[in-house]
Order: structure tokens, then C-alpha cells, then sequence
């Protein structure tokens, strides 16, 4: 039975397994991001299955960032970066702020509970040039903002900042798949404005601060009146746009 004659449930069942076969090929070679593929005919070879399983696969893994295609050139091991994921959530964000406006807090609040982790991992040995270069970044933001400019990148950097003595490759990926998504959620839906500024640059500094003193339970409070401050924005925006007759869903 050719891939054209066999029943819809059965190609999807198949095309998931040739992207779990090819995968297990990018593993058994230890094929690492950047590094060429098989060509499609040796794929289609060494699997068994026809060039348009190959091709829906292939498809398949390139939406998950697990290799990228070149045309003309050919197929290579993606970035494996977590894209997808903050693309996925920004999607169901915006999906479910249609009838609850918490979708966009629950965002941020599984991004407080995973810095609150990181801050406590760091607290006590965060090194002396790694707080160096966060007040270098909080004076950035207050200059801006004292010009009454925005501080959008200044304020990533601080978070990706703090964590860097961890040397974990994972977490600044993490943080960056909540930014994305927040900033894209909260900027389709007229949320970023911040109307007190420097109010926020000095809770930055607050938690710098409990860090030089390397006091955990300071910095860990330090971050949580940050996020709560955001939190509240984000409610008070969404208020603010809710439809007089549309329930308050707290």
C-alpha cells in the first residue's frame, strides 16, 4: 500500500514514526546542530519508507527546530532551540486571554517560581564581576528611564545576568521563551506600558543589593516585590480592557 492509498490515520501513525526513526539516526551518529543529514535517498534507503514519508517527517522535525532545511543545499541538524515552545505558548495565551484574562499571570508566575529557585542557587556565590556588570545594566535602565525612554533589553539582560555563574545552557533559554511570550502577549494586547519606570529600576537595584550582602531570603523578596509589581500591571491593564459585562474570572 503506497503512502497515497493508506488511511489517514495510518500515515500520521507512520509519519510519526519515521521522525522518531530520523531522530534516533541524529543520536546513533551524534550528529550534532549545524551537521549535515543523510540526503533524502539515503534516508528514504536506510528507513524503508517512500520520499514523501520522508518529506512529512522531515517537515515535522523542522517546526520543532530539530533540523533545518536548506533548499538546495540539503538538510541539516537544527538548533534545537526552544522556540517552538515559547511560539506554543504564546499561541495558547492568546487563545485563552479571550475569556481569562489570568492566562498571561500564570506566565508570569511559572517564571517567578523558577527564578525564585535560580536567585537561591546564586545568592551566596554570585561572582563580583557578574554584580559589576548588573549595575552597569540597572544604571543603563535609569538613564533611559530618566529620559523617558523604555528598557525592554536592558531588563532581559538583568535576568539572563543573574544566572550566568550557574553555567547552565538551559536557563537562559527558559527565561527567554517566557520574555518572548510575554512580550509579544503583552505588547499585541497594549499591556507593556510601565507607568512607573523608576520605581522599576530600583527594585532591579534592590535585588542587586541583597545580592553584594549575599542574602538569600533579601534577594529571593527583592524578586518576588518585582514580579508582584508586574503582576499587578498586567491586572490593572486587563481591567482596564475588560468589557463592563465580562465576569471578573479572579
Amino acid at each position: 500500500m503506497t503512502d497515497r492509498q493508506a488511511p489517514r490515520g495510518l500515515a500520521r501513525r507512520v509519519g510519526g514514526q519515521v521522525q522518531h526513526e530520523i531522530m534516533q539516526l541524529i543520536l546513533d551518529r551524534r550528529l550534532r546542530s549545524g551537521d549535515p543529514l543523510p540526503t533524502e535517498t539515503e534516508l528514504m534507503e536506510e528507513l524503508g519508507v517512500s520520499r514523501n514519508s520522508i518529506r512529512e517527517a522531515l517537515k515535522g522535525l523542522q517546526a520543532l527546530d530539530i533540523v533545518e532545511v536548506r533548499h538546495g543545499y540539503g538538510t541539516y541538524v537544527g538548533q534545537l532551540s526552544l522556540t517552538p515552545l515559547a511560539d506554543g505558548l504564546t499561541f495558547r495565551t492568546l487563545h485563552e486571554l479571550g475569556s481569562d484574562v489570568r492566562a498571561l499571570s500564570e506566565i508570569l508566575q511559572v517564571r517567578e517560581i523558577l527564578e525564585a529557585g535560580l536567585i537561591r542557587r546564586v545568592a551566596t556565590t554570585i561572582p563580583e564581576d557578574d554584580l559589576a556588570a548588573l549595575d552597569a545594566v540597572v544604571r543603563r535602565m535609569e538613564t533611559r528611564a530618566r529620559a523617558g525612554e523604555t528598557f525592554a533589553e536592558e531588563d532581559r539582560q538583568f535576568h539572563e545576568l543573574l544566572y550566568r555563574s550557574l553555567g547552565n545552557a538551559l536557563v537562559p533559554q527558559f527565561l527567554e521563551v517566557f520574555w518572548k511570550v510575554f512580550d509579544r502577549v503583552s505588547g499585541i494586547r497594549g499591556w507593556n506600558h510601565d507607568p512607573s519606570p523608576i520605581g522599576t529600576v530600583r527594585r532591579h537595584r534592590a535585588i542587586v543589593t541583597a545580592l553584594r550582602r549575599r542574602d538569600v531570603e533579601a534577594a529571593e523578596q527583592a524578586l518576588s516585590k518585582h514580579f508582584r509589581n508586574i503582576d499587578t500591571r498586567v491586572e490593572k491593564a486587563a481591567r482596564r480592557d475588560r468589557p463592563t459585562d465580562e465576569p471578573d474570572h479572579r
